[in-house]
């Protein structure tokens, strides 16, 4: 893309304020983008959590010159060299760039939608299709408004295809999506359940997604969805285009397919296409995959494409990894993993993901990306430059071509030729403190470099994923009114889900505290690298130096607590150092009670070497409709002691009350800043918030064992049953937070789709599941909790709650968070 500040003022209908003629190149709308390329235009976009326009003074800083506003800044003198393109909706501001830069691309695009199976078309329809001709794909799902366009955006004359996929939530989100992809080509997966409640049914659902189709010369779909089938036919404008459908029961189906055989994961089907019966091999066996594989071959077919390279790109395929993987790692690095979709806009995407986890070493291990058609030159000097913008450290290309391509790299950059000549070469001690993304085509098999950089091999580990985080943050902050700030509790152990890996998001998403139980928490996430304010709830007296040392802020909850701390600042010489003063409203924890409140504040009147940064007490019923009264007692006596404050102080202090429950039910009280906690992580039901689950707790089966009727399992051979059982062998115990309760028929796991009983006692280490009736075997994945056992299940069957649980999974748990 080649514009001026002026072209994209003519573009978008918008006025521009500034300089005409600077050029732009790229286009981002994430302030926090990690690489901003010289030529960038910034679009500020305002949403219900968030505002564009307030990151325009540090884009700047970074060298932006363009910026696409809704409203202008009020210190735009400040901006002589900026350009400033007003318009009344930036949204669609940047869909009307991205539409332009369409109409300026004369190969072939392609839309795919549907309820579900999108992404995976899109990603194996690329993959095969790469393999004869220059493709670009929407990054990852960017399939929405905004995901749409920024993706359209990547086309370029070097390319042979665009392959784009177009999402909707609700009527004419798609008539905007078709005037951005304007696809020669469409292929629809299916319709289903997903984002019905915005329609009256699938059949106005799926009239609204085959809207994308309006103005194509090809559509490709399932002829047995009788749905589609019928929309497309019954529709003048699309019927009118070439029809490629294929049917497992219409012979007369422009691609019929017969399934010969289904044996160890290979679907062999006979497809006749154009009069030629073809055989090929899908390495899948369930329904969603096969399908979804029959479109693409279909797709291919009537592309063109030859048989010879169908069967190849088909023999590569894997279950597509929507996710990106973040681990511990050896000698203190951490590990993300991308092993899959690998081309420059992925590589964009996890770099992003690599900036969160900051304050470590960067090192990339990468990949020869696996397309033809566009100059090698050209194509590894994007890589090059995206790897000298974000601040990689330490580089490792591995693959002939880039290999061939080493000059555009650094010095020090090393290159291999191969997987295996990168594994001979491999020491345990090249990596250390760093944070390493590993990011390879799977012919690489990047997976085998995993195994040698990961810390712990233990099978039995806790997920979280934190795009759901992210959801339920933003979640609350719809709660919130303008201003109200956040601080987030990340006390135990992140509540179980691992303190620095969730406080680099939070930190990401600039909320204005963490809040943490005691000294050691907050000094290891000071090691980490987390430099944002940290609260230390409970801190021992005897914990002052290392508070300062560690730049955390204290409570402040009894006269001698203040006593010891103000000691402590004294010998270091401090001046305001920040603290936070609790009360107690009726909670009856720690806290100055009412009655002591007024002699505080004199005390504090008269200390030069703290400064109260915040005035705050805790709930100790919000969640409970019957303890109402209870709360807004709480609320009157904390009102009151924080104006005693405010009349000594002779400086404004923060105020905050609401835990998640509260934040949900009481909103009255926000005052200055919430505290959510648990609820970050999707646990527990609260009014009017739709909230997520962040957290799975999987293991594998270890073995698996036919034991005859009569006998016992585990120990104190209490569990015998008269029938001969099938008993599954699970290396999770106690020692992992697997509570005992849940022995004896009382708890569950999720195995191949369906619920099956914990057999006798928990072990220390193991635990043992009654799998009689199901076809599991040694490897198979099982679920302790997540999106088939809630939490809060568990934790009724325990006796306990979801808290104790979670903080329960020790550190010897491996932790993998990704995003999706």
């Amino acid at each position: 893309m080649q514009l001026t500040s002026s072209d994209i003022a003519f573009v978008t209908d918008g006025i521009l304020f500034g300089p005409e003629g600077i050029r732009v190149r790229e286009i981002i709308t994430d302030s926090r983008n990690a690489f901003i390329a010289p030529d960038t235009a910034f679009v500020a976009i305002r949403g219900n959590n968030h505002d564009g326009h307030l990151f325009i003074g540090s884009l700047h800083s970074k060298g932006i010159r363009v910026f696409i506003v809704s409203e202008l800044p009020a210190d735009i003198d400040l901006y002589s060299d900026t350009a400033f393109i007003k318009c009344s909706d930036t949204v669609e501001g940047l869909q009307k760039i991205a539409s332009w830069h369409r109409n300026q691309f004369r190969a072939k695009v392609i839309g795919i939608t549907g309820s579900t199976g999108k992404t995976i078309v899109k990603e194996w329809l690329a993959d095969i299709l790469g393999k004869a001709c220059s493709v670009v794909r929407s990054p990852k799902s960017y399939n929405s408004q905004i995901g749409v366009p920024l993706s359209v955006l990547k086309l370029g004359n070097s390319y042979d295809y665009g392959i784009f996929e177009a999402g909707i939530s609700s009527p004419g989100d798609m008539e905007k999506l078709e005037r951005i992809i304007k696809p020669d080509i469409g292929i629809i997966t299916n319709i289903g359940d997903a984002h019905r409640e915005n329609f009256p049914g699938d059949e106005a659902k799926g009239r609204e997604k085959l809207k994308l189709f309006r103005n194509t010369g090809m559509i490709v779909f399932n002829r047995d969805q009788l749905l589609v089938r019928d929309l497309v036919r019954s529709d003048e404008k699309l019927r009118s285009a070439k029809l490629v459908g294929w049917s497992f029961s219409d012979t007369d189906a422009e691609v019929y397919v017969r399934i010969t055989r289904s044996v160890e994961g290979h679907t062999m089907a006979e497809i006749t296409f154009s009069g030629n019966t073809m055989e090929y091999d899908i390495p899948f066996t369930d329904r969603a995959s096969v399908d979804n594989a029959l479109t693409v071959i279909s797709a291919c077919l009537a592309l063109g494409l030859e048989t010879a390279t169908i069967s190849k790109g088909l023999s590569e395929l894997v279950a597509v990894a929507m996710r990106m993987e973040l681990k511990n790692g050896i000698n203190n690095c951490q590990l993300i993993e991308d092993y899959y979709n690998s081309d420059p806009g992925s590589l964009l995407m996890a770099l992003e993901f690599m900036k969160q986890a900051n304050g470590r070493k960067a090192s990339l291990i990468l990949s020869d990306f696996l397309q033809t058609g566009r100059s090698e030159t050209e194509l590894y000097s994007e890589v090059a430059s995206l790897v000298a913008g974000t601040g990689i450290d330490r580089f490792t290309g591995i693959g002939e071509a880039l290999c061939r391509n080493r000059a555009l790299f650094g010095p020090e950059a090393k290159f291999f030729h191969s997987t295996d000549e990168f594994i001979s070469r491999f020491s345990s001690d090249m990596y250390r403190d760093e944070i390493i993304l590993l990011k390879g085509a799977r012919v690489f098999e990047f997976e085998r470099i995993g195994r040698l950089l990961e810390q712990q091999v233990h099978t039995t580990h806790l997920e979280i994923n934190l795009d759901a985080i992210s959801h339920n943050l933003n979640e609350f902050r719809r709660f919130l009114r303008p201003g109200t700030r956040i601080m987030a509790m990340v006390k135990a152990f992140a509540y179980g889900s691992g303190p620095s890996e969730i406080a680099s998001l939070l930190e990401f998403h600039r909320v204005s505290y963490l809040a943490v139980a005691n000294a050691d928490e907050g000094a290891g996430l000071r090691e980490a690298g987390i430099t944002m304010p940290v609260i230390v709830m409970n801190p021992d007296p005897s914990a002052s130096d290392q508070l300062i040392r560690c730049n955390l802020e204290p409570e402040i909850y009894c006269f001698s607590a203040l006593a010891s701390f103000v000691r402590a600042a004294a010998r270091h010489g401090l001046v305001n150092y920040p603290v936070h003063i609790k009360v107690d409203t009726g909670m009856h924890r720690l806290g100055f009670l009412p009655g002591e409140i007024k002699e505080l504040s004199g005390v504090l009147k008269s200390l030069d070497c703290i400064k109260v940064m915040s005035v705050f007490s805790h709930l100790a019923g919000s969640d409970d409709e019957k303890l109402d009264g209870f709360t807004h007692r709480q609320a009157e006596i904390f009102l009151n002691a924080a104006s005693v404050i405010k009349n000594e102080l002779e400086y404004p202090f923060l105020m905050h009350l609401l835990n998640t429950s509260g934040i949900a039910r009481f909103p009255e009280y926000q005052f200055d800043m919430v505290r959510p906690g648990i609820g970050m992580y999707g646990i527990g039901q609260y009014p009017g918030l739709d909230l997520r689950p962040a957290g799975r707790f999987l293991t594998r089966i270890s073995q698996v064992k036919v034991i005859p009727a009569g006998e016992p399992v585990g120990y104190g051979c209490r569990d015998v049953s008269e029938k001969e059982r099938l008993i599954a062998i699970l290396p999770v115990g106690y020692a992992d937070g697997l509570n005992r309760k849940l022995g004896n028929n009382n708890g569950c796991l999720f195995i191949k789709g369906r619920r099956v009983e914990i057999a006798g006692n928990i072990c220390m280490d193991m635990c043992m599941a009654d799998i009689t009736g199901l076809d599991a075997a040694e490897g198979d994945e099982a679920e302790i909790f997540g999106m088939n056992i809630k939490l809060e299940e568990l934790a009724a069957r325990c006796e306990t709650i979801p808290y104790e649980l979670l903080t329960s999974i020790p550190g010897r748990v491996k932790r993998i968070f990704f995003r999706e």
